[in-house]
């Protein structure tokens, strides 16, 4: 059946098409130098209209596309009409059965899954998209049409939503089942720790994401959340106690965190290893021979000697490198060299000792070539870089003789040979969790350890507990990045928070909160205390002042309870508790830098040392140009890390803070604490 504009239409109209005929499934539109075939599938809707003098067919198809034929004769344009539209109604009946079957198939598959008693991935929700794109691409009606049709419509509506909507619905879905899992494991939760977990602990422990960031601030109970996630895995049989990995930064952290899972999970068959320890593990496994770590690594004064013995070498037998280290050390580090054979001078040999220890150590953890840590290197040092690089060679190649000789590998070659041992299949990861405390401090070379036992098993979660409100070690090469950007390393993740800490009150709480969430590349969360604090749980103090507060707070302060005295570095240690067994005999005080309180608690601290200068809070800048190049880049916002440091500084305290400052040269944090309402006192 065919209809065909008239001729005075056909002229008149100047249209491309002046014909269509039917087919067995759809219609062809024709012009003298146009065709277009439409199947009865890609069809949305027909309409006749009647012009004034001719009739109109028009063809409506996907993204808002129209086929129009003008000019032909009305009757028959009725006539055409009403028998295409009959033929398309009935094969759209048709169709629509086949399209309902497919919908509802797709639906019940989505039930299935969310009636399932785990957590709903992202991962998954990925899969069954892909499964939702692939149906309806496959359907013989167009989508647009689906809502036309009873038995299609609910259905298409619910399909399309998942679609849509479907990581708001993935979420409204796993809300529920953490709410369901909450009441029907609620025993679980209240005897997994000594303390019952509270809700957003709980949360965190049942949220099941392939990769997970769990924002544990100061005093939240991460350890409470590990050792709970362990014992969750096993009590919802989802994994065996070999198939779960905890990993530890330091051994004295994984055997408390083995004791504390032998006391509550009754069990000694989880062990928490440090990264050279896992390292050690894969490449015992994967080549059969158990590597030695050099005895070096632990004695850090042979160590040293090592390096200023061939330091001492090069310089005493190339006079172009005494030189290069000559200007080094005076144009760059700004130190007095004698003349002469200056690398005799043994006060400067010890002062180096340590400088070069800790480039030979960045460049031993950077792992690649001279050349390939030059070109990774910023552009704006690179040459000056590679002139201290060409210095460091032959420490670096002393270090690898030392080594060798010893029949031995040191920590950052360990990571590295492991990392090659899985690359290379020689080792197949078991574990299918992976528990990671304080994540915050970990460094690019220690994620690519994580990464490469992951390729190893696609199944393998990682759930990294830490806060980069604690982030504090980038000298040490921990990269906060990894932390504050984890979705970008890691994959697609999820992020929760533990919003309540059992250590401070709401006033150390709020200045410590305020002062460090100032930096916008910090991680925004909810952090609230049980407790109330007055105003002055939180007080600026005249540095002249520390040994009035001490007197003071010996006529309050119980014997069980502690003081923390802090400062930036340990040579602050204020004479006057050299006297304190006898002057305070009740007091227990115990002083300590600020890094190494990190994981401390204490009812009072008192934290030293904020004024400008020297020895100031926050430090001056000290880095050289290896540090430059070798380190994670720092943040742009000023004294970021230093922030976070007067951060940990105050959150180790349960009661009272006081920040002893320098009147005549204060600290530039002083000002900002004054401005976050923080009182000044000339004395306690």
């Amino acid at each position: 059946m065919e209809l065909k504009a008239t001729s005075l239409g056909k002229h008149l109209a100047q249209h491309p098409y002046n014909r269509v005929r039917l087919l067995t499934a759809g219609v062809e539109v024709k012009g003298d130098r146009h065709e277009y075939l439409i199947p009865f599938n890609q069809l949305i809707a027909i309409n006749c209209k009647r012009g004034l003098v001719w009739g109109e067919l028009e063809f409506v198809l996907p993204d808002d596309k129209v086929v129009r034929l003008h000019g032909t004769e009305w009757s028959e344009t009725q006539r055409f009409y009403q028998h295409l539209d009959e033929l398309w109604q009935k094969w759209s009946a048709e169709m629509s059965e086949v399209a309902a079957q497919v919908l509802h198939q797709q639906y019940g598959e989505i039930m299935r899954q969310l009636q399932q008693e785990k957590w709903f991935k992202r991962s998954d929700m990925k899969a069954l998209q892909q499964n939702l794109s692939a149906a309806f691409s496959a359907l013989p009606l167009p989508q647009a049409r689906l809502e036309a049709f009873d038995h299609c419509r609910e259905v298409w509506l619910q399909c399309k939503a998942w679609l849509e909507q479907g990581e708001a619905r993935r979420h409204q879905r796993n809300s529920a089942f953490a709410n369901h899992m909450l009441e029907k494991y609620a025993d679980f939760f209240q005897q997994v720790e000594s303390s019952p977990l509270n809700p957003s602990q709980a949360r965190a422990v049942v949220n099941g994401e392939d990769s997970l960031l769990v924002l544990a601030g100061a005093g939240s109970g991460k350890t409470s959340v590990l050792v709970a996630r362990a014992g969750w895995l096993l009590q919802r049989g989802e994994a065996s106690e070999e198939q779960i990995l905890l990993l530890a930064f330091g051994r004295k952290a994984a055997q408390e965190m083995d004791a504390r899972i032998a006391e509550r999970l009754h069990t000694d068959a989880i062990s928490t290893r440090t990264f050279h320890a896992l390292a050690l593990h894969i490449i015992q496994q994967g080549s059969k021979k158990a590597p030695r770590v050099s005895e070096l690594e632990s004695d850090t004064g042979a160590r040293q000697r090592l390096l200023i013995d061939s330091w001492q070498q090069q310089c005493r037998e190339k006079k172009a490198q005494a030189k290069g280290w000559r200007d080094w050390l005076r144009d760059e580090l700004q130190w007095e060299v004698p003349e002469g054979e200056y690398w005799q001078d043994e006060r400067l040999a010890k002062r180096l000792a340590s400088r070069l220890d800790r480039w030979l150590g960045l460049m031993r953890m950077h792992g690649g070539s001279q050349a390939e840590m030059i070109d990774s290197a910023p552009i704006e040092i690179r040459d000056l870089f590679a002139k201290r690089v060409k210095l460091m060679a032959p420490l670096l190649k002393a270090w690898k003789s030392a080594l060798k000789a010893e029949e031995a590998v040191d920590f950052s070659g360990l990571i590295h040979q492991a990392i090659n041992v899985l690359e290379k299949g020689r080792f197949i990861s078991p574990w299918k969790h992976i528990l990671v405390d304080e994540f915050q401090d970990i460094s690019p070379q220690r994620a690519a350890l994580l990464a490469a036992l992951r390729r190893q098993n696609s199944q393998t979660s990682l759930y990294a507990v830490g806060d980069d409100w604690q982030a504090i070690y980038r000298f040490s090469g921990a990269e906060m990045t990894l932390t504050t950007a984890f979705a970008h390393h890691f994959g697609a993740a999820d992020q929760c928070a533990l919003d309540t800490t059992y250590r401070f009150n709401d006033r150390i709480g709020e200045i410590a909160n305020r002062f460090v969430q100032q930096n916008p590349h910090q991680l925004a969360k909810p952090l609230n205390s049980l407790s109330k604090g007055d105003k002055k749980a939180v007080t600026l103090l005249a540095d002249d002042q520390l040994e009035a507060l001490l007197d003071k707070m010996s006529g309050y302060v119980q014997p069980q309870q502690r003081i923390l005295v802090l400062a930036r570095y340990h040579h602050l240690r204020p004479s006057i508790l050299e006297k304190a067994a006898t002057r305070w005999p009740k007091l227990a005080i115990d002083f300590m830098t600020i890094h190494a309180s990190k994981g401390q608690q204490a009812d009072y601290v008192v934290v030293l040392g904020l004024q400008q200068g020297k020895d100031g809070f926050p430090a001056v800048a000290r880095e050289s140009v290896m540090e430059a190049a070798l380190l994670p880049q720092p943040e742009e916002y000023p004294d970021a890390e230093e922030r976070r440091l007067l951060y940990v500084a105050m959150t180790r305290a349960r009661h009272r803070v006081w920040l002893l400052f320098n009147k005549q040269e204060p600290s530039r944090f002083v000002d900002i604490l004054k401005h976050l309402g923080v009182p000044a006192a000339n004395r306690p």
